[in-house]
């Protein structure tokens, strides 16, 4: 899938899939790129990655046709533009709560390479020549521009957010999300799937892609896409590492006849 394919799908409200990658090993795409994934979901918020190990991972999933979405540490226009320069194939902003916000990454984003006073003419509106505009759309077609809605400001912000031209997609965090509402981690509570419903329902509605990550049950999965998610982050390489190691290593103990205790499986929360 092309970066122009995965960002029409979204509009559409088409179903994609994805998973958060932690792994920088360069052994890892070709055993990604096996999976059935339409896109990866790089997370540099929360996981220490330096520039040159993202734009390798980057580079080398966009070469085998599953683009990059890379999440920057906070909404900068500047560290947006450094990741595209890296290779991204879009990116997600973390923690949302305005208009402003969007306006200044829409700018980074889907108006480069113009930077400065005219950048700033062009988000209030300003027209520019017939070329420069075909050129600067062709481009802003192949790149991505998702935010992060996960507290209560942002989803009261939610209408202006979603008017924003050229935002592509908005996608829940859920942990940050719950805790907003104050019932954190309780992501089967009324409170927390009646947020995620209305945030999936308003997005659809404008025509932006509609997303979450999550790393529950098959089950808690499916109830998020009948709710209106057109975009999953199902879990992540370390999680699924983890969840798949203790399972095969408690089989193998009872099949030697070894007693264990039974422990509980826990996801890494990110």
């Amino acid at each position: 899938m092309t970066p122009s394919e995965l960002r029409e799908c979204l509009h559409e409200g088409r179903k994609v899939f994805g998973t958060l990658i932690v792994s920088p090993s360069p052994r890892w795409p070709e055993v990604v790129a096996k999976c059935g994934l339409d896109f990866v979901f790089i997370d540099t918020e929360h996981i220490a990655l330096d520039r040159a190990q993202l734009s390798w991972m980057c580079q080398t999933y966009n070469a085998l046709g599953i683009p990059p979405i890379v999440r920057i540490p906070s909404p900068d226009p500047h560290t947006a533009t450094m990741v595209l320069d890296g290779g991204a194939a879009g990116i997600i902003s973390p923690y949302v709560e305005s208009v402003q916000q969007v306006e200044a990454l829409r700018g980074a984003v889907k108006l480069r390479p113009i930077r400065g006073q005219m950048q700033q003419a062009m988000l209030a509106g300003e027209t520019v020549g017939p070329e420069l505009e075909h050129y600067i759309r062709e481009r802003a077609s192949k790149r991505l521009l998702i935010v992060n809605i996960e507290s209560t400001p942002a989803i009261e912000a939610l209408d202006g957010i979603l008017q924003v031209p050229d935002l592509d997609g908005v996608l829940i965090g859920p942990h940050d999300l719950s805790c907003s509402l104050g019932i954190p981690e309780q992501y089967d509570h009324p409170d927390f799937l009646n947020a995620c419903e209305t945030i999936f329902n308003k997005a659809r509605k404008a025509s932006v892609g509609a997303g979450i990550h999550f790393w529950g049950e098959v089950q808690q999965q499916n109830r998020l896409l009948k709710l209106g998610a057109n975009m999953l982050i199902h879990s992540a390489d370390i999680s699924l590492f983890q969840k798949h190691l203790q399972l095969e290593l408690a089989a193998i103990k009872t099949a030697a006849g070894l007693t264990r205790e039974d422990t509980a499986i826990s996801a890494p929360v990110i």
